[in-house]
């Protein structure tokens, strides 16, 4: 065959190919937005020169500290600038970042770094005693350099655990550290742990070229502006922050950081600094939907809130515009950065009533700009299933914003991506045009009498209750049935329901054998990032009294 002159003496070279990288979005925007505000904690006013200064400090003091390329530094910060700082200055140094979840056990955290095979940990205040207690939990024997941040806002360390503080370890660093590109745009940046629900949690890896991309696409889903504003009330050790970290920089926007999430303190950021935009799990949103109406005096319209987890139920959007806010619903999981695929909205559904408008955006929707392929196929055949909104399969994703795989763990990597598709485990339909429903975790359909129930769809329900602020439904073993749907249900402050008050509007939805056989009230077991543990009922639906139905 003969050669193409499109493939003849035409070579890929430094001058016409360079890998993707965040890290690039932080330089630009240093050097086209210097004296532009990039952060904002407290009284702190950080502009993108700063930012990108204090990253090749951080960058070159680890590099001095011996650490490089696919070295990890593992940090156990909230939502404050060294966070922000730690997602291109850790990369800039060639090392790899591991953002621990601030609210698991000494144990966990010690399996981490040691899973990880952390080289540096920058620990807050705040978490100074459970790392304490990892730090003498772990079992690899190399030393670890441990930086102690030190923040007025929280106050004075109860305990130091280094010989060095965050200021410190950036003085020893040169402001002007030139930094190199990746070599391959494949190249680990990021380490993200998942929930460890069953066994030991799973160390997925990010590469460059997906962050990158994922950033990217934020930003198309949203049409971000130039200059947004960003309130960071989704925790940054959670997939990255869906990315946003470099999103914000890309954007030459404001991080406007928030070390805990409460009702007054979103309300008051959003007033005093303009905030434009912010992320979310539900229960963040239920959280400023349902606060007291003089806290949201005087909060900007059209600020706009991307929520995942669990599909937004009507009395959600309906709340969300009732405070002028634009609610977009996204999907995702921690091996594909976060979200990955949006319920891109349509104008004519703006004139549609709130229950249809509901039933359009609680669908996952469809791929984000840059990821190649989202499709609900058999899990056995791999084929698409029909787009008829009824023929159930497994979310599956391939293309640019899907991790490496996990960390150490080659069976896993190999499942998860059988016959070259990642597989999610959600159970979901695809609709006439395309757009995507969960309808399930498979480990969460609940098979009674032989006919399988969503408990997704139960929940939905659930959710349309006006006294329902957060519900979940497991299986709950049956004598007769196998199983049937135990709901847990947890009430807005104030309000009085019975479980036969539930469970009569749930049988005005659903079919007699889908109905709660029993109904638990009472706070939900939720995670770090609130999403409910759903394991934890299940320990509880067994001894849960069942109802007449």
């Amino acid at each position: 065959m003969t050669p193409s002159p499109y493939d003849q003496d035409l070579p890929r070279n430094a001058a016409n190919h360079a890998p993707l990288t965040p890290i690039g979005f932080l330089e630009r925007t240093a050097e086209v937005y210097p004296h532009r505000l990039a952060i904002v904690h407290g009284p702190l006013r950080q502009t993108w020169a700063e930012t990108d200064a204090r990253c090749r400090r951080l960058a070159s003091a680890l590099r001095a500290h011996g650490i490089g390329k696919h070295d990890t530094v593992a940090v156990m910060l909230p939502n404050t600038p060294p966070m922000v700082e730690a997602h291109f200055g850790v990369p800039m140094a060639g090392a790899v970042l591991n953002t621990l979840n601030t609210r698991l056990d000494a144990e966990t955290i010690a399996f981490m770094l040691d899973h990880g095979e952390a080289r540096c940990v920058i620990v807050d205040p705040e978490f100074a005693p459970v790392m304490a207690r990892a730090l003498a939990l772990r079992q690899r024997t190399e030393p670890l350099l441990v930086i102690d941040v030190e923040d007025a806002l929280y106050g004075p360390a109860a305990q130091r655990l280094g010989t060095l503080t965050y200021e410190d370890l950036l003085a020893q660093g040169d402001p002007g550290f030139a930094w190199e590109m990746p070599a391959d745009e494949w190249d680990a940046i990021a380490l993200n742990y998942t929930s460890g629900t069953t066994g030991n949690p799973k160390g997925v890896v990010y590469h460059h070229r997906g962050a990158a991309l994922n950033a990217l696409s934020n930003i198309l889903e949203w049409d971000m502006p130039k200059h947004a504003v960003y309130l960071w009330t989704l925790p940054m050790f959670h997939c990255n922050g869906w990315c946003f970290p470099w999103t914000v920089a890309a954007r030459a926007g404001v991080n406007v950081c928030l070390r805990r999430v409460d009702a007054q303190a979103v309300f008051d950021a959003m007033r005093e600094h303009g905030v434009t935009h912010y992320c979310g799990a539900p229960i963040v949103h239920g959280l400023l939907v349902n606060a007291p109406a003089a806290l949201k005096q005087g909060v900007p319209a059209g600020i706009k809130a991307m929520v995942a987890g669990a599909a937004p139920p009507a009395s959600m959007i309906e709340g969300m515009e009732q405070m002028g806010f634009d609610l977009t619903h996204v999907y995702g999981l921690t091996e594909v950065y976060g979200p990955a695929t949006v319920c891109a909205r349509h104008e004519a559904w703006d004139a549609l009533d709130i229950g249809e408008r509901a039933r359009l955006n609680a669908r996952q929707g469809v791929r984000y700009h840059l990821e190649r392929d989202v499709r609900v196929l058999d899990p056995d055949t791999l084929q698409p299933v029909p787009w008829d909104g009824e023929t159930m399969g497994e979310i599956m994703f391939r293309g640019n914003i899907a991790m490496k795989g996990y960390l150490k763990n080659p069976q896993a990597t190999a499942d998860a991506f059988r016959g070259g598709w990642f597989h999610s485990g959600d159970l979901a339909v695809q609709y006439p045009d395309g757009y995507i429903k969960i309808k399930d975790r498979s480990k969460d359909i609940i098979i009674s009498g032989g006919e399988n129930i969503s408990s997704i769809e139960v929940e939905d329900v659930l959710y349309r209750h006006p006294a329902v602020l957060a519900a979940a439904v497991v299986a709950k073993p049956d004598p007769k049935w196998g199983e049937t749907p135990c709901a847990f249900v947890e009430l807005k402050p104030g309000a009085q329901v019975t479980a036969e008050d539930i469970v009569a509007h749930c049988r005005a939805h659903l079919a007699g054998f889908k109905l709660p056989r029993a109904v638990v009230f009472g706070e939900l077991p939720k995670t770090s990032t609130g999403k409910i543990q759903k394991f934890e009922l299940r320990k509880q639906a067994g001894s849960a009294q069942a109802i007449d139905v």
